[in-house]
């Protein structure tokens, strides 16, 4: 079959999916519509989960940032003041912070502490962003009774609150109700205003700030700063992982105006398996920094000090050991952090997902930011020195400025000069398939970013949709040894599971 051929086969199956898709939604739509009124005639009928979705879809951008933490604090008392009563800590920054609280999350759990986990934004379902302990994502039936609650708190006060806030009440409810020991919050729109900071984190982790955009300018990316800041209290401790000098020291001053206690940054890198040390292995170290500081400030006094902690630290021990002591150190030898890390997962959903079982190969990587898609490339490079890649396809669909611009094309001029392949350019998203809550509504100029691709003498073709970049990129590469990558956008990440038929990321 010619490659025309399959492309106008893929066409027909699209404006097929999209014709059923469209049918599908206005039936939901009619039902919807139809619950309302019952629900107007009999006064308080509680939402469905598919309601609490819908909810949450239509309340993404309807207030005013500035005033968040003021209706925070009304939902959260309204609430039962929820947020004083869990420990916390509070992850900012740009890249980096869902795998730096997956680290910190699996070194507490190896200490014996309940650890809930409230992340974003998700792939699929709205239920990725609540988590409890190995990773189970928040069951739909308590999803729904919390959405309910906090939804109705929100109209009996009248507030404004979008999506963001509600379902970070929802979190906090969620985590006092499982009981855990400590919550994991990440401030993924700077730190200042997200919704998390009305908690007091007992530890403030501040990843890497880098441009949000192409058209961030230094004096945006310095009052980034300043707003990534803000989730610093007084008494919170402070670790940074920053690799920018004059990034650090104007956290140092930050942290000391809020009272604050700064910690040494982050140099050395998590001894992970390869490839993910050089990937991960800072995220990792930041995690274990954290995770230390928690254990030995806060939780040394109760039942957390056990003889094979990997981060409390033992009291010194007068004199030789016994032979009896040596004995059963001998056959109960202490697991060291290093064995830790290597023995620890490294790939979370579309943070560097190989999915070798697939053929080709996929590798998934939500990279939406100059600095993240560098890290992706390396983490390619080093895929190709461990076994050398027969066709290597860049499917790419990004959110308008996220990438598109100079330094997106000198990166990637760079790249294939090393590793030789192709990128295929597409919409993040389709026509009738938007993922909410990530900031990707508008999609980059496709003609335009192919054309300036091309003109740096570099292999790109455009694609209308997702589906029809992602058919063409799996017949260009081998089959056995060739590598497909999808990124740029969460989005895309998306896209691809919606083609596979996938609703629900187990």
């Amino acid at each position: 079959m010619s490659h025309k051929t399959f492309l106008l086969q893929g066409r027909r199956t699209g404006v097929a999916k999209t014709i059923a898709t469209n049918i599908s939604r206005r039936k939901n739509d009619m039902e919807t519509v139809q619950k309302r009124r019952e629900r107007e005639v009999l006064g308080s009928v509680p939402r469905s989960y598919g309601e609490i979705v819908g909810y949450l879809d239509t309340h993404w951008h309807i207030s005013a940032k500035e005033s968040v933490l003021q209706r925070m604090e009304q939902l959260d008392r309204e609430c039962g003041s929820v947020s004083k009563q869990i420990n916390t800590i509070i992850t900012a920054g740009s890249n980096g912070k869902s795998l730096t609280m997956h680290f910190t999350a699996r070194l507490l759990q190896a200490e014996g502490l309940s650890v809930g986990t409230f992340q974003s934004p998700h792939l699929l379902t709205y239920n990725e962003r609540i988590l409890l302990n190995d990773g189970s994502l928040i069951p739909n039936k308590n999803f729904t009774e919390l959405g309910n609650l906090v939804i109705d708190a929100v109209e009996r006060l009248k507030l404004a609150a979008n999506s963001d806030e509600i379902l970070t009440m929802m979190a906090l409810l969620y985590f006092k109700e499982q009981k855990v020991d400590v919550a994991l919050l990440e401030a993924h729109d700077g730190g200042m205003y997200a919704p998390v900071n009305m908690c007091h984190a007992k530890v403030a982790i501040i990843t890497r700030v880098t441009p949000r955009n192409t058209r961030t300018t230094p004096e945006e990316l310095q009052q980034a700063i300043y707003e990534t800041a803000g989730v610093i209290k007084k008494d919170t401790r402070v670790v940074a992982g920053d690799q920018i000098k004059a990034h650090l020291q104007l956290i140092e001053q930050l942290t000391a105006s809020c009272g604050g206690v700064w910690e040494m940054p982050i140099r050395k890198l998590a001894v992970l398996a390869y490839p993910f040390e050089q990937l991960h292995g800072r995220c990792a170290a930041l995690a274990e920094r954290a995770a230390f500081i928690y254990v030995n400030t806060w939780t040394t006094g109760g039942s957390t000090l056990l003889n094979n902690s990997l981060l409390v630290k033992q009291k010194g021990q007068r004199g030789r050991p016994t032979l009896e002591a040596k004995r059963q150190a001998k056959l109960n030898p202490k697991k060291t952090i290093d064995q830790f890390w290597k023995e620890t997962v490294s790939e979370l959903p579309a943070r560097f997902q190989m999915l070798d079982k697939e053929k080709p190969s996929i590798l998934l990587d939500s990279a939406s930011n100059l600095d993240a898609l560098e890290n992706l490339l390396l983490g390619i490079r080093l895929l190709h020195y461990q076994r050398p890649l027969k066709g290597l396809t860049l499917v790419v669909g990004s959110a308008h400025d996220a990438l598109h611009g100079e330094e997106f094309l000198k990166l990637i001029r760079y790249f294939f000069k090393k590793t030789p392949g192709q990128i295929f350019v597409c919409p993040p998203h389709g026509e009738t398939q938007n993922l909410h809550g990530n900031g990707e509504d508008k999609s980059w100029d496709v003609e335009s970013v192919t054309n300036d691709i091309k003109s740096r003498k570099m292999k790109a073709y455009s694609f209308a949709s997702f589906s029809e970049a992602f058919e063409a990129a799996k017949t260009s590469v081998d089959e056995k040894y060739g590598l497909v990558v999808i990124t740029g956008s969460h989005s895309i990440i998306n896209e691809y599971w919606h083609h596979k038929g996938i609703k629900k990321l187990s």
